[in-house]
């Protein structure tokens, strides 16, 4: 009789076993997937000091006598906040430890792009990550570590302190990876300039394995208010996070757990709520019996008086920026910008940003140019089963004068304190219909800036050919009627001209 043997394996050891699930698919997209992550937590780094950023990134061979080999250095430096030290190891080293996990609007989502990168250069090099931190003290702390994968811990080889002398404030990670740059190329590049885009007030500099520089240098000084906690919405809760709640909080009665612990609930929403639930606004929330909890959580979803999401907790990119991002990067002839109203989904508050840009350096290719972009992060695979994609292909786009062949680009920009991705490598936006709707609404708006704006160049392109056909044949019929009516000089046709150019504009 076989025997089945059980076992626990760490958050590190399963990631090891299921990196695919991460992104981290084969050397191509690991490269990928490595530069984007650590770039990423260099850019919200940055942002939460609302410092514009300057980020260095260089990918070298980690063997120089070899060229042909498939083993890099990847090297990222920031301007960030920097990590405190009794914090570095864990940050780095530790698998699903980080400050991705409050409700906020953030680039990461699970705290774990990072980490990866470092565990897929580990168990394909087998060499340490260097990591270099400071907060703009004193001191410049050092760490060369690895992960222990099967206990999910940092182990520590080495640590320096320095003296900071100049105040340097950022992260430097260095480590060793597999990959295939030639392939990866092109959606590395790609990635640069689709973060320059929605990123216009970031100097970001990329430096190959072949001693290439690529510099995307920053547009405005200007930035977005960093985003800020929040609280979870009553709609957005299961039995788990109640239970979490009642187990932190320090509050003895129902109304107060509910004004502290919960979004947009005052004085009044929870008398209310408490009435309908037929709970005691004295009793104590660590007395609720487990059908409590659960009948308490049925209550929060089936009352309807609670206030929609407050969108202060987000941090949209804004017309202004989205507008210089897309100017900067495609030198367009007509963008237009809009911004939808906040929305919600399941308790989780967003706003949609769209953009339509035409002619300039967007290329004629028999389909539209399509970026997507969620809390400031360009998303490069998978675009057929993207949301915005699916509402693109669904519009008529015929009746805003628009055909595939023309030099158009649109721009979709989410935020929210949740973006429904459908897989954890945070590739493509789910199909939720709150989402759909704020984009399909969206791309009507911009949509119809375009209309105008080509109307209005037809109407332009047929006047100057109408004047075009005047100042050509004019002069030869005012020649003509000269000599008809037997006279020497011919008749002024330029005030004649100038009232054709006037009745056309």
């Amino acid at each position: 009789m076989a025997r089945t043997t059980f076992e626990e394996i760490s958050a590190a050891d399963f990631f090891y076993r299921n990196r695919d699930i991460a992104g981290f698919t084969n050397p191509t997209r690991a490269i990928f997937a490595a530069v984007r992550e650590l770039v990423e937590n260099s850019l919200d780094a940055a942002e939460s000091l609302k410092v514009p950023p300057d980020i260095y990134v260089r990918l070298s061979y980690a063997n120089e006598t070899d060229k042909e080999t498939n083993v890099f250095r990847l090297m990222i430096k920031d301007n960030g906040i920097g990590v405190p030290p009794r914090h570095i190891p864990s940050a780095f080293g530790q698998v699903l430890y980080g400050s991705k996990y409050k409700p906020k609007q953030q680039r990461g989502t699970f705290g774990l792009g990072g980490k990866m990168a470092i565990l897929y250069g580990q168990i394909t090099t087998h060499q340490p990550a260097r990591i270099i931190s400071s907060t703009g003290m004193s001191k410049i702390y050092s760490y060369k570590l690895r992960i222990d994968i099967q206990r999910n811990r940092p182990l520590i080889l080495d640590r320096k302190v320095l003296i900071n002398k100049e105040r340097w404030r950022g992260t430097i990670v260095e480590f060793s990876l597999e990959g295939d740059y030639s392939r990866a190329m092109p959606k590395i590049l790609e990635y640069f300039k689709q973060t320059a885009m929605v990123n216009p007030y970031a100097n970001l500099t990329f430096v190959d394995p072949k001693g290439r520089l690529y510099k995307f240098a920053r547009a405005t000084e200007e930035m977005p208010d960093p985003p800020k906690e929040t609280l979870p919405h009553p709609y957005g809760v299961d039995v788990e996070l109640l239970q979490r709640l009642i187990h932190v909080t320090t509050f003895r009665n129902m109304s107060d757990f509910l004004k502290n612990h919960f979004h947009r609930i005052g004085e009044i929403t929870a008398r209310k709520f408490l009435e309908f639930s037929n709970i005691s606004p004295s009793k104590n929330p660590k007395r609720l019996s487990h059908e409590e909890v659960v009948r308490l959580m049925r209550m929060l979803k089936e009352f309807r008086e609670f206030l929609p999401p407050n969108a202060s907790c987000l941090s949209p990119l804004g017309e202004k920026l989205l507008k210089t991002g897309i100017s900067k990067e495609l030198e367009p002839e007509f963008i237009a910008v809009h911004q939808r109203r906040p929305s919600t989904y399941a308790g989780h508050p967003f706003i949609v940003e769209m953009a339509i840009a035409y002619g300039g350096e967007i290329p004629r290719k028999g389909s539209f140019l399509i970026y997507r972009f969620a809390n400031r992060i360009p998303l490069l695979y998978d675009e057929a089963s993207d949301v915005s994609t699916i509402v693109m292909n669904s519009m008529n786009w015929r009746r805003y004068k628009v055909t595939p062949d023309m030099p158009i680009a649109i721009a979709t920009h989410i935020c929210s304190t949740k973006i429904p991705y459908k897989t954890v490598g945070k590739e493509f936006i789910a199909d939720r219909p709150e989402v759909r709707r704020e984009i399909a609404n969206g791309l009507r708006e911009v949509a119809r800036r375009l209309q105008r704006f080509l109307t209005r160049r037809e109407h332009v392109s047929r006047d100057r050919k109408r004047l075009d056909i005047f100042s050509k044949y004019l002069p030869k019929i005012a020649e003509f009627s000269t000599q008809l009516a037997g006279k020497e000089k011919n008749p002024d046709i330029k005030k004649l001209l100038r009232s054709v150019k006037r009745f056309g504009t």
